[in-house]
């Protein structure tokens, strides 16, 4: 037994920081999936299948709002509150939650642990990295005390009791934060359709939660730059200032986009006022925030082409959201442009983009294509539902939005698989996933001489 043990050990010693990663994202699965799984969690007389009570720890791991049962007709409200646990956990992270327990314990920060929580956070230095965690820890608590707050005095409106008010606010709160998009209403957001204030705190957190880590802190510092007159603070990083434009243009352009493609369509019979929350929230929710305030199946399709396309895009770097990212998204944009234009290079802001990162992007995204419509493709086989249906259905999963069309339930126990599969990748990202098939680093010990080849 102990040579097994000490053979397990040797195995481990040699794993990169990356493998560990993925391995302790597996773990959190598979307790998230004992948790779901305990009958004290259930309502009466509900019986949980491992399968769905699989599909629903992955969804809550990966923050992403894909369901194959009702959470508020499963769980009783200890069990929406160890779902609320879990959210947390997944849309701050492993490494994060990692840190601070560690940091409480008093323990020593090592340089593994310190690869594994760059790695987890796409950060690119090894510096500061405890205190940026403990700093993501204390915003993301904050935020989302302040949302379960106002969420549950305005609740009291809604709801006879104090605690059923309570339990929504927090949940809500926590599950628009971490983008979870998972809701204990049993129909989304759909009861406040009408209820401007309630979206309008939803709209905040999501963009709260899927802007990314260190835009918040970014902006945190230079605010205190400012309060304390401290210059060297008021200057935003290159990464702030293309994510944020990138972020908020997406948000700007879907909802411009959306109101052009249904304006004959859902919105003819509608206000300026549904009208502007409908196509606002929506493409809201698309940067990975999963709550809707309609059914999607109402839209047209050049409309849930567009919300795809938006899915697939995601969120930003370092965030709570999935997908290829919205700096992976501008760059390959700025790229084509600057190419066309006949620059040889990429500026922006006063800075030069990095040629790996122009490379990066460009892998990042040509592999996320090949992954998901290598999956629509195999989806169209395996199961018996139309095109529209399955692309929305992998966008979502990849994106880690939680959208859908309504199929997640009767998916088979191979496409549950598949799309579980899907979230896991989203949420670890796309360059994780590529690391593990690679391995290590490798020096070239010769090059061979350079052919040009015909292109395009």
């Amino acid at each position: 037994m102990m040579a097994i043990i000490d053979k397990i050990k040797e195995i481990f010693k040699h794993w990169s920081a990356i493998h560990h990663i993925v391995l302790y994202y597996l773990l959190a699965v598979i307790i998230a999936t004992v948790v779901v799984s305990i009958p004290v969690f259930h309502n009466s007389g509900i019986e949980l299948s491992f399968i769905d009570a699989m599909f629903t720890a992955v969804t809550a791991i990966s923050v992403t709002g894909l369901t194959v049962v009702s959470i508020s007709e499963v769980f009783n409200p200890a069990g929406q509150i160890a779902i609320a646990v879990i959210l947390h956990l997944g849309g701050i992270g492993i490494m994060t939650m990692g840190t601070f327990i560690w940091v409480i314990l008093g323990k020593k920060i090592g340089i593994r642990s310190r690869k594994m929580i760059m790695i987890d956070q796409n950060s690119k230095t090894l510096s500061g990295l405890v205190k940026l965690m403990l700093e993501i820890f204390k915003l993301m608590l904050i935020i989302e005390f302040i949302g379960a707050i106002i969420l549950t005095i305005h609740f009291l409106n809604y709801y006879d009791t104090i605690g059923e008010a309570l339990l929504q606010g927090v949940f809500g709160s926590v599950s628009a934060t971490t983008n979870g998009g998972l809701d204990i209403t049993g129909a989304s957001l759909i009861p406040f359709a009408d209820d401007y204030f309630v979206q309008f705190i939803y709209i905040i957190l999501i963009v709260l939660g899927a802007i990314g880590f260190p835009v918040l802190i970014e902006v945190q510092e230079v605010l205190k730059g400012r309060v304390y007159g401290v210059n060297d603070r008021n200057k935003f990083s290159l990464f702030t200032k293309i994510t944020t434009v990138t972020f908020f243009w997406l948000v700007v352009g879907g909802a411009i986009f959306i109101f052009l493609l249904e304006k004959d369509a859902f919105f003819a019979d509608k206000t300026w006022h549904e009208t502007l929350f409908y196509s606002l929230f929506q493409s809201v929710t698309s940067r990975s925030g999963g709550l809707s305030t309609m059914d999607v199946n109402d839209f047209s399709m050049p409309t849930l082409f567009l919300i795809s396309a938006l899915m697939f895009i995601g969120a930003s770097p370092s965030s709570v959201g999935g997908g290829i990212r919205t700096t992976s998204f501008a760059i390959m944009l700025l790229t084509i442009w600057n190419y066309a234009k006949g620059n040889s290079s990429v500026k922006v802001f006063g800075r030069e983009i990095h040629q790996e990162d122009m490379l990066r992007s460009f892998i990042v995204i040509t592999t996320a294509l090949m992954l998901c419509i290598s999956s629509i493709i195999i989806l169209m086989k395996t199961e018996s539902f139309g095109l529209m249906e399955i692309v929305f259905e992998v966008t979502s999963a990849f994106g880690t939005t939680g959208l859908s069309m309504g199929i997640t339930p009767e998916l088979s126990t191979f496409g549950k698989f598949l799309i579980m599969a899907l979230m896991f990748i989203g949420r670890i990202g796309i360059f994780t996933f590529l690391f593990i098939i690679r391995g290590d680093d490798t020096k070239d010990r010769f090059h061979y001489p350079t052919e040009r080849v015909i292109i395009g």
